[in-house]
């Protein structure tokens, strides 16, 4: 999909919803359709503990590989089973929860984990005397501009000041980064039944990434709510999967 001639707006609508309105919109398991909200929490959890039990259970891996200092900055690394001829693509997923929890790389993120990937987009590699061979970006459902949840219930955890907001919100901050390697997609994903905020956030980040000469597209599923557009990823006939498998793969 194409930006053409479409602006952003001047002021961003959630400044003017009452506080209610703001929590009920950053707040996902109010959107889902099919299920209560305790419910969708129940069975987002549940079949994610599944998924990884199988993928334990089919592939080789290496698990809580700690990539920090902290109790709980551990990862899973799953590999094929059979060794491929050369360097195979590295695909690492950012999961979601607001925070509180190769050949080419590949990064994906859902929700809050959107965010996460999205601020690699924003590094300054040179810093750090590396320069990573990041092929491709999937970003589901994600907050990109964090000035809204300094409103909402969640910045009980998070403790954010506008400041920190603004300092780390990519919405604001990709326009002044130069992309090291225009050939290198970013795909924007958003659910159908995800809340007009999350719509709003998805799609003005195309549009900036767009406006920065980023290969950015904009993809919305159907028939999906905020948990069951990452959940389809247990499932390798479904939309999301076969999008990132083409990337991936081309």
């Amino acid at each position: 999909m194409e930006v053409s001639g479409v602006g952003l707006p001047d002021e961003a609508p959630w400044k003017k919803m009452s506080a209610e309105e703001l929590e009920h919109q950053y707040l996902p398991s109010r959107w889902v359709v099919r299920l209560g909200a305790e419910e969708a929490l129940r069975t987002y959890s549940q079949i994610g503990i599944e998924a990884t039990g199988r993928a334990q259970a089919t592939w080789k891996s290496l698990l809580h590989v700690p990539y920090g200092d902290g109790g709980g900055e551990k990862m899973d690394i799953y590999f094929p089973n059979k060794a491929a001829e050369g360097a195979s693509p590295f695909f690492l997923f950012f999961h979601g929860g607001y925070w509180q929890s190769g050949r080419g790389i590949y990064l994906c993120g859902h929700s809050a984990g959107a965010h996460l990937a999205a601020m690699m987009l924003l590094a300054d590699w040179t810093k750090h005397g590396v320069t990573p061979n990041l092929k491709g970006f999937f970003l589901v459902s994600g907050v990109f501009d964090l000035e809204p949840m300094v409103y909402t219930s969640q910045n009980v955890a998070l403790q954010l000041t506008l400041e920190d907001a603004r300092r780390n919100s990519p919405q604001l901050k990709v326009a002044q980064v130069q992309s090291a390697d225009t050939a290198c997609p970013v795909l924007v994903v958003v659910g159908q039944f995800d809340s007009p905020e999350f719509h709003r956030q998805s799609w003005e980040f195309y549009q900036t990434l767009c406006q920065g000469g980023w290969k950015a597209s904009f993809e919305k599923l159907r028939d999906v709510d905020h948990f069951e557009i990452i959940e389809t990823l247990t499932q390798k006939d479904s939309v999301l999967t076969k999008m990132i498998l083409k990337t991936v793969f081309q």
